[in-house]
């Protein structure tokens, strides 16, 4: 099993910045990447960012120009940085590892941007 524990969400005004963090432990070997998505009250589940083990980055279109996703192997932490926030980024954001063909979640750290 593998756990994930997220943090540096918060209250920001549009225009701001925040940088979260997500920490693994437990049964980490073979994680192939780690990922953000986010989730408003109600909607499913949305692609934010992923990282893969070999350094791929793959970021979603509405983010683009805006968000960095970043890793420290080292801390088997994965870091999103925000910038530029909107009100429409508000959400849970939530942290994913993919092992092997397994999905594990975390339980998220919520953003809450105002205008």
């Amino acid at each position: 099993q593998v756990q994930l524990v997220e943090s540096g969400g918060g209250l920001v005004q549009a225009g701001g910045s925040l940088r979260l963090s997500c920490v693994a432990s437990g049964r980490i070997a073979g994680i192939n990447s780690m990922a953000w998505y986010r989730q408003t009250p109600g909607k499913q589940r949305v692609f934010v960012a992923v990282i893969t083990t070999g350094g791929t980055i793959t970021l979603s279109d509405s983010v683009k120009g805006r968000f960095a996703i970043s890793r420290d192997s080292a801390k088997n932490t994965v870091y999103l940085q925000m910038n530029s926030l909107k009100p429409e980024d508000t959400a849970n954001y939530i942290c994913n590892a993919r092992q092997w063909v397994s999905d594990y979640w975390g339980q998220g750290t919520q953003v809450t941007v105002s205008s």
